[in-house]
């Protein structure tokens, strides 16, 4: 069974710091993209960064400068570090990743994380 789970949520004050983590198990073959989403309360879901096999990175506007993706293709996860936080960013936290397993491109979800952003 193919999974993603997300870990590093929490709560955190105005300005601090957060490392999420999501690992990638199962029958996998290879990942190809992998990415980070949040989605706030009453908003949709929006993609906040994305990192390809290759390690090109891209990050949303909202976190530009702040948000760091990386992955780590020996332990097929996938991380976020969030400094300067705001409230505003308060939301779940979920990953994805394109997975080849079985012969076939999949998209797989993590659960969430919740992360929370105190002023």
């Amino acid at each position: 069974q193919v999974q993603l789970v997300e870990s590093g949520g929490g709560l955190v004050q105005a300005g601090g710091s957060l490392r999420l983590s999501c690992v990638a198990s199962g029958n996998i073959t290879a990942i190809n993209v992998m990415a980070w989403s949040r989605q706030a309360p009453g908003k949709q879901r929006d993609v906040i960064a994305t990192i390809s096999s290759g390690g090109i990175t891209d990050y949303a506007d909202s976190v530009k400068g702040r948000f760091t993706i990386s992955r780590d293709g020996a332990k097929n996860t996938v991380y976020l570090q969030m400094n300067s936080l705001k409230p505003e960013d308060t939301a779940v936290y979920f990953c994805a990743a394109d997975l080849l397993v079985a012969g076939r491109d999949h998209n797989y979800w993590g659960q969430g994380t919740q992360v929370t952003v105190s002023s």
